[in-house]
């Protein structure tokens, strides 16, 4: 993973990072206020070898004194040094727990020995550390003293006497803020990372590069009115989700730039994706760019397409297939633009043996060949096979994949599918992505319509052998569909081979 998606991820997961940050100064700052105060007196002893004070002397007596030093150290804390401190002060301690508030040390190479003692009281610690030094005088003076007789040849000296400390030596507030401050921050970074290696959901084209290489065709925004106004036409001309769809409709004609894939299969991994939403509203930019677009509901399952475009569905896609009525009999044109929409019909019991059969492959050949585009909305890929069995009678396939819905897995599983039927997967369509905050995509749209995608869009009818009129009309007629394929010579037949009438029952009603 390189160093901007490290970013990115953190950015992410700025909320946690930052929780995690203010408890760990919550929590420094109450072990701070919760711990009681602690001052330390100290106080320090130097050590000398009475001599006569020649040279010699002096330096055998330094040597002396240093190895002795750390020996005083160690007694510090014994009972020979702590037990007249509490009697003498009238503790109410014993020798052991006094201890614990000592601390006797020295510095190399010198003959400095220091005492420090902690004590909730300042002045009880100054007294206390002055007492310990005073004892050790004492303790070193009688241990030192020959049995025969005489003084001592080590004295001990006082040369800092213990001081009341002005302030607390524990706790250290701003010591115990910054540890808070970098325990809590490291916790958020580790919390966020674990995070992220454990989402296996897809949030954004990071995610998706994971997988697979395709092309992004297009992001489609999160908005709360698409769930009620789904159509591209129900939104404002210069919304973001408008101009998605029209993002997605010119990069869809640079990934098909051959011109091959005039036929495309919307699908996606799971139900819920938006591949209906997607494909509806791909065909309406298609059509508002002055395309001829077929939009087909092949959604055997769970058809859509007739509820969000107010469609009847009872005679469709299956309709057709069974040769019970001509497709030229059941293509509905919608809105003003030259769309045609073949609605699912009635619902089978074998849908994938439907659209896997020679009649819907021929069928999507006429239909290829009597427009400039057809859109048409698959089921999802891993519950069942519909989509694989039909991606192999189309030019191309473009996946829809919800953020946040997704997993990594079951989008590897669905282009292994693909894969497997050799299906041209034109590009991918990031859809429902957040439009607030570090997985958003920005936006570009300005006052007017892209004029110069319409203008390309325009009068690119592939097949119409009459392609110079249609673009003096900058359309194809509004007025019957049907008659326009009738008249067109150059076209092929009008119905399937060995087609039926529209009377009888089907097999499957």
């Amino acid at each position: 993973m390189e160093l901007h998606n490290y970013l990115h991820m953190l950015r992410r997961n700025w909320v946690i990072i930052t929780a995690a940050t203010l408890v760990g100064l919550l929590v420094g700052g109450l072990a701070s206020a919760l711990t009681k105060p602690t001052y330390t007196a100290d106080t320090q002893l130097f050590v000398a070898i009475q001599g006569s004070g020649s040279i010699q002397e002096l330096q055998q007596g330094n040597t002396f004194s240093q190895a002795r030093v750390q020996s005083y150290v160690k007694i510090v804390e014994s009972p020979a040094v702590l037990q007249p401190v509490i009697d003498t002060l009238g503790l109410s301690i014993t020798a052991n727990e006094l201890a614990g508030r000592i601390k006797a040390s020295s510095d190399a190479s010198t003959v400095l020995i220091n005492i420090a003692v902690d004590d909730g009281s300042p002045v009880q610690a100054a007294g206390l550390a002055q007492a310990v030094a005073n004892s050790l005088i004492q303790a070193v003076d009688s241990l030192e003293k020959p049995k025969t007789g005489g003084s001592s040849p080590v004295r001990l000296s006082l040369t800092k006497p213990a001081v009341a400390p002005s302030s607390p030596a524990a706790p250290n507030t701003h010591l115990n803020l910054i540890l808070g401050l970098l325990v809590g921050l490291s916790l958020g970074v580790a919390a966020a990372i674990l995070r992220s290696t454990l989402d296996s959901r897809v949030r954004g084209e990071i995610e998706l590069r994971r997988v697979t290489d395709a092309p992004l065709l297009g992001v489609v925004a999160f908005s709360q009115d698409a769930t009620k106004k789904p159509l591209l036409t129900q939104a404002p001309a210069q919304s973001p989700r408008a101009e998605s769809f029209r993002q997605l409709r010119t990069n869809l004609q640079f990934a098909n730039v051959s011109g091959r894939a005039t036929s495309v299969v919307v699908t996606s991994s799971l139900p819920g994706e938006g591949k209906s939403t997607t494909a509806t509203n791909l065909a309406i930019a298609l059509a508002q760019a002055g395309q001829t677009v077929c939009l087909v509901d092949a959604d055997l399952r769970r058809p859509m397409i007739n509820d969000y475009l107010g469609l009847d569905r009872n005679a469709g896609l299956t309709t057709a297939l069974v040769g019970l009525a001509d497709v030229n009999d059941l293509l509905q044109q919608w809105g003003e633009d030259t769309l045609y929409v073949l609605t699912s019909g009635e619902l089978p019991p074998n849908p994938s043996e439907l659209l896997g059969s020679d009649a819907m492959k021929q069928l999507v050949e006429r239909l290829d060949q009597a427009f400039d585009m057809v859109i048409i909305d698959a089921p999802p890929l891993l519950p069942v096979t519909d989509a694989a069995v039909l991606s192999r009678h189309v030019g191309g396939v473009i996946v829809v994949v919800g953020a946040l819905k997704t997993k990594l897995h079951d989008l590897e599983k669905s282009f292994k599918a693909l894969q497997m039927v050799d299906a041209n997967l034109l590009g991918i369509v990031l859809n429902r992505v957040p439009a607030k905050g570090p997985d958003a995509y920005a936006y570009a749209y300005y006052g007017q319509t892209d004029n110069a995608v319409d203008t390309a869009g325009r009068g690119q009818g592939k097949k119409n052998s009459t392609a110079s009129e249609a673009a003096s009309a900058d359309a194809w007629p509004v007025g019957d569909f049907r008659a326009t394929i009738l008249e067109d010579q150059e076209r092929p037949p009008t119905s399937f081979p060995g087609s039926k009438s529209v009377t009888g029952n089907s097999s499957w009603r």
